[in-house]
């Protein structure tokens, strides 16, 4: 059937499934749609044919595979901002893209980064100061990542440029930049950032990049369709300098995702969190996929309590995962009420190497620190596989590597004051 892309009648007709069962797979985030010139939402019949057979128990599994590239490309040197666990280092690495510089000012995260520096060999240059007393004027790097923590942008927003970033950690990653002046900067983010302060603070941002003299564009990536058995979503700003005349590069998304029963194969014996008898006896009470919607009345309102009463879905509560699923997103405590990560079939939340698994962390990846510290650094790390996607178009741009099939070039944003629009019309370019 090839790449077709139809409405979901006629791909309900094709397949023999119902136009319902297409819609709940797309908003499980199962398979993907778009739209065309008038607005009809498409989709590609082959994958959601390659869907049926995965559920059917009949398709092409996708096991649990740390993606690696086996050569590394000494030029495409590297410096990771706010590395946390090691999520994008690792994946920038296994990308092929050498690290000269880390920095993490978190004890256990520190800990965490140079244990695994050491155990694998890795030469990593691992600061632990906090980034504000770093002197960038010595450091020299062909890309510059930071994962920026979202909270940072509070004062930010009203869309001047880089002075008005004072005070936020964006300005930090900002002024490496300006100090370095690398042919290439990453930044990652939620994807919330997008809309915040009625997309100010982006604006800001790009704003800066603008200043600062590089081209930009961002997407926000959906890992569950690049190799993480994970739906979380990213927002990935990507910019080039201008007087080097690079390509923005961001990955295309798979056909297929990665389920949890793929993932969670042969996954080593680890401690995690337990509930406590009490919510134990109301997890017992979820069915697979389930929520607190599958209680009985009187156990929602006496687990619930005034959230109960409250509106909207309330889904994360009393969530139980589902084995041909990927996992929702992955938070810095597997058992937080609102946003409850419960085995698929045994009533505790996942273990931390579960955890590590779902975040594409090897297994012989060694995190640090109290459970509680382990699970924050893998909650809070990107997913090692989504970096390894985003390091391979850095290493494109570069031209240390031809643009493959996998990867698609955006144009970079128009950007005029208070404005991020691109020359299509659309805010930034989301996937």
């Amino acid at each position: 059937m090839g790449n077709k892309l139809v409405q979901i009648g006629i791909a309900a007709g094709e397949l023999k499934v119902s136009v319902d069962t297409i819609r709940r797979w797309a908003k499980q985030g199962l398979i993907k749609s778009s739209r065309d010139g008038r607005g009809n939402r498409l989709f590609n019949v082959a994958e959601i044919e390659r869907l049926q057979r995965k559920l059917s128990g009949n398709g092409e599994e996708k096991p649990f595979t740390v993606l690696r590239s086996d050569k590394t490309y000494p030029r495409a040197t590297c410096i990771d901002l706010f590395a946390g666990g090691g999520g994008t280092a690792l994946g920038f690495h296994n990308a092929g893209l050498p690290h000269v510089f880390l920095n993490e000012f978190d004890r256990d995260a520190v800990a965490t980064l140079r244990q695994n520096s050491q155990a694998h060999g890795f030469d990593w240059n691992i600061c632990p100061d906090d980034v504000h007393e770093v002197d960038f004027s010595k450091l020299d790097a062909q890309v510059i990542q930071a994962g920026f923590p979202c909270q940072a942008f509070s004062y930010a927003g009203k869309s001047r440029g880089f002075e008005d970033t004072r005070g936020t950690l964006f300005f930090e990653f900002a002024r490496a930049i300006r100090a370095i002046r690398p042919a290439i900067a990453i930044g990652e983010n939620v994807r919330g950032l997008v809309k915040h302060d009625h997309g100010n603070t982006l604006t800001t941002m790009l704003n800066t990049f603008d200043e600062l003299g590089y081209r930009v564009n961002y997407q926000v990536l959906r890992a569950q369709y690049l190799d993480v058995p994970q739906k979380r979503e990213r927002l990935i700003l990507f910019a080039t300098r201008k007087d080097l005349d690079l390509p923005i590069i961001f990955p295309k998304e798979n056909d297929y995702v990665v389920t949890l029963k793929e993932a969670l194969q042969n996954v080593p014996q680890s401690p995690g969190q337990r509930y406590t008898e009490r919510k134990a006896k109301v997890m017992e009470m979820i069915p697979e996929g389930g929520n607190w919607r599958d209680l009985p009345d009187e156990i929602q309102r006496e687990y619930m309590g005034a959230s109960y009463f409250l509106g909207g879905g309330k889904t994360g509560m009393a969530r139980r995962m589902a084995w041909n699923q990927p996992a929702l997103t992955l938070t810095c405590n597997p058992a937080q009420k609102q946003t409850e990560r419960c085995h698929p079939n045994e009533t505790r939340p996942f273990t931390v190497r579960e955890y590590a698994r779902i975040q594409t962390f090897p297994d012989d990846w060694e995190f640090c620190g109290s459970m509680a510290a382990q699970y924050k650094q893998i909650g809070n790390a990107v997913p090692v596989n989504l970096g390894y996607h985003v390091g391979r178009c850095v290493l494109a741009a570069l031209g240390e590597i031809p643009l493959e099939d996998t990867m698609e070039v955006v144009a970079p944003l128009s950007l005029t004051p208070g404005e991020t629009k691109n020359k299509s019309g659309e805010q930034g370019v989301l996937i």
